[in-house]
């Protein structure tokens, strides 16, 4: 994907450049604008179903993710073809590298846009994490094919990089994508008892392989505002 990232690292936009019959996939809604020789095309989010599975199947994931239901494929119809395309959360753009050797799965609202050559599918979590939630419920993105693929997060975007020996616990609202390769678990962050410390949910990971993060926690910002927003019931 040929691209460049423009504006503030905080509110970022990237600009895709395409050549004539050149397509990517956007996450619906993404685009800014395009310099008139970019088609767009929704579809349904479907993993690749057609006909009443394929509508069935972006429903379900639509309601057990949070995922949109559609998806946006922009394919360029001349020479040039421009594209700029920006998440709805403040915070910063970042490439993931998608191939035989590097797979992601992605937390509900990372994906941003990739190459036609790549893409993600639901992947179905275990009962026990389904149920205790947090990464997608009760399925995660994973991906496939070989390209470029842009993530988003709120806030900046870093990386921990986990080696065989090395443990990592991370707060569900900070994880943004982490390597196939590794190992990962969802528990409470203060053990089986409860939530005693206020940290919630954690995701648990072992093995080796890197692990993306977000230094800001939406569920804390919409904690923040709460207290500011009128109570219907006293209306």
């Amino acid at each position: 994907m040929d691209y460049q990232l423009q504006g503030s690292d905080t509110f970022p936009i990237a600009v895709v450049h395409l050549d004539q019959g050149q397509a990517v996939q956007i996450e619906s809604g993404a685009m800014i604008y395009h310099n008139g020789r970019v088609a767009l095309e929704g579809r349904m989010n479907s993993n690749g179903k057609g006909g009443l599975g394929g509508l069935m199947s972006a429903i379900g994931r639509s309601m057990t993710s949070g995922e949109s239901f559609f998806i946006t494929t922009a394919t360029a119809t001349a020479a040039a073809g421009e594209l700029a395309v920006a998440p709805g959360n403040p915070g910063a753009i970042r490439e993931l590298t998608v191939d035989d050797d590097h797979q992601w799965r992605l937390n509900t609202g990372a994906f941003l846009a990739a190459d036609a050559t790549t893409g993600y599918k639901m992947e179905r979590q275990s009962v026990g994490r389904a149920l205790f939630g947090g990464t997608g419920g009760l399925f995660v993105m994973a991906t496939h094919g070989h390209g470029t693929m842009l993530v988003s997060a709120y806030g900046d975007l870093l990386a921990l990089d986990l080696a065989a020996a090395d443990d990592y616990v991370v707060d569900n609202n900070h994880v943004v994508a982490w390597a196939s390769t590794l190992d990962y678990r969802i528990e409470a962050a203060s053990g089986a008892f409860g939530f005693t410390t206020g940290e919630g949910l954690v995701n648990h990971f072992s093995g080796s392989g890197r692990v993306y993060i977000q230094t800001r926690n939406v569920e804390a910002l919409a904690g923040l505002v709460q207290p500011f927003l009128p109570d219907k019931s006293s209306n």
